[in-house]
């Protein structure tokens, strides 16, 4: 999971486009609320990325999961 600071988040709408699975919302739309305090809160405790990492491999089944909240972990991915 990454999360994505919305307020340096400049609302260009790239990582949208560029999510293979879709995952990533717009703030503007109403089921985004609890992701957006989410990334809110995550984005300033988590590690900043700065290389690309292959995909972890249970990726593709987690993409077919629905309800992901329920699943969230407060520890950074990878740890």
């Amino acid at each position: 999971m990454l999360v994505i600071d919305p307020d340096i988040c400049i609302d260009c709408g790239v990582c949208e486009m560029e999510c293979p699975i879709e995952a990533i919302l717009p703030d503007t739309k109403e089921d985004a609320t609890a992701w957006l305090e989410l990334n809110r809160e995550y984005a300033k405790k988590w590690p900043n990325i700065v290389r690309k990492k292959e995909a972890p491999s249970d990726a593709d089944a987690w993409a077919k999961v629905q309800d992901k909240l329920k699943y969230f972990s407060k520890e950074p991915p990878g740890k």
